[in-house]
C-alpha cells in the first residue's frame, strides 16, 4: 500500500498515461517548467530524470524499493532502479516509447518524492 506524505506538487493528482511508439519526447520548455515541480531531480541529457535517496540502513533502503515498486505498478510506468552501497537508491526514469522524457517520468518522480 503506498502512502504519500503532504506534498505541494499537482504531479500526485496525475494518472500516468499510456505512451504510443512513435510519440514525440517532452521539449526542454516543458521539461524545464515540470523540473520546478520536483526540483531534487536532476535531469540528464534530456532524456531522463534521476535523483538518490540515502537511507539509515539497507533494510529502509529496500522497504522504500518496494513503495517504488508499488508506484510503478499502479502507474504502468516502470523506472530504472539501483540499490548501491548499503543503503543508497537511484531512480532513473525515462520513457522508452518517446526515446525521451514524457509527463508520465514527473508525474512518478513527484510520487517517489511523496513518499519521504
Amino acid at each position: 500500500m503506498v502512502v504519500y506524505h503532504t506534498y505541494m506538487s499537482d504531479l500526485i493528482q496525475k494518472k500516468c498515461i499510456p505512451c504510443e511508439a512513435g510519440m514525440s519526447p517532452l521539449e526542454k520548455s516543458r521539461i524545464a517548467a515540470l523540473r520546478k515541480e520536483i526540483p531534487d531531480w536532476e535531469v540528464l541529457g534530456g532524456k531522463k530524470i534521476a535523483r538518490e535517496f540515502k537511507h539509515r540502513d539497507f533494510k529502509e533502503a529496500m522497504a522504500f524499493v518496494n513503495e517504488v515498486a508499488d508506484i510503478a505498478e499502479l502507474e504502468g510506468h516502470h523506472p530504472d532502479i539501483l540499490l548501491h552501497g548499503w543503503n543508497k537508491v537511484r531512480i532513473e526514469l525515462s520513457t522508452h516509447a518517446t526515446g525521451g522524457l514524457s509527463e508520465n517520468d514527473f508525474i512518478e518522480a513527484a510520487k517517489i518524492d511523496a513518499l519521504l
